[in-house]
């Protein structure tokens, strides 16, 4: 069972140093006169029941904050692990979770990963082949022991731990998926935003 909206929760993955950035927390970077991290919420928020932000930034947000669980900071699956903690509490069988620099994600995303009853991550279609968006993804709240041990391990990327639960790869449109890595990239975000 899913959250009592009968929706799965999502959590917004904004655990990154944002290097390429020069250390900016990028979801608060402006986009078209607001932070990103608002295009990010306004077109995730209706698709999930409950909705979390998982930050190790000092952030003043109206959603829940969920630091990494792990004091390393591997990666993302830190936030993925946070997010399968946080939906556990809540009872969810699942959770849904998003980057917070990709402003344009799929309005159908869940909907569409929820379909599958396990883990499911999202794929862009580009040039008739499938690439594998792992952060954009349905994951089971069974996984969090096996997450746990895989970064025990030392395994840190998140396509591989998604592969290694079975997931599903579920075709979608790769502008989607265009994400703010750099400058150049929130200069071409800009520029989309206009031109809409």
């Amino acid at each position: 069972m899913d959250d009592h909206s009968g929706k799965i929760p999502g959590v917004i993955l904004g655990g990154g140093a944002g290097r390429r950035m020069g250390g900016v927390a990028k979801g608060l970077l402006p986009l078209a006169g607001r932070p990103m991290l608002d295009h990010v919420i306004g077109r995730f928020a209706p698709q999930v029941g409950a909705l979390a932000l998982n930050c190790n930034a000092d952030l003043a947000c109206a959603l829940p904050v969920l630091p990494d669980p792990r004091p390393d900071r591997p990666g993302p699956l830190a936030g993925v692990l946070a997010a399968l903690i946080w939906a556990e509490g809540l009872g969810a069988a699942r959770v849904a979770t998003v980057p917070w620099d990709a402003p344009c994600l799929p309005l159908d995303l869940v909907a569409r990963l929820a379909v599958t009853p396990g883990a499911a991550m999202a794929a862009s279609l580009a040039d008739g082949q499938l690439h594998p968006e792992p952060v954009f993804a349905v994951w089971p709240v069974t996984a969090r022991g096996a997450l746990q041990d895989w970064l025990d391990t030392g395994q840190h990327r998140v396509a591989g731990f998604a592969q290694s639960l079975g997931a599903v790869l579920v075709p979608f449109d790769a502008a989607g998926f265009f994400n703010v890595n750099t400058p150049d990239d929130l200069s071409r975000a800009e520029a989309m935003f206009h031109a809409l």
